[in-house]
């Protein structure tokens, strides 16, 4: 298995659950430089389907 020590990893959905493991896995644990990123964007109102 390479190497990942020093390289970044973008990891969507990182403030909780799978996201979360894998970015403090990453970076703890391997290495890497974690930008972790969660989005939460509202659903569509009714205007918005029109």
């Amino acid at each position: 298995m390479a190497s990942i020590a020093g390289k970044v990893a973008i990891i969507t959905g990182a403030s909780r659950g799978i996201g979360r493991a894998v970015a403090l896995k990453l970076a703890k644990e391997l290495g890497a430089k974690a930008i972790a990123v969660n989005v939460i964007s509202p659903g569509p109102t009714d205007t918005e389907l029109f």
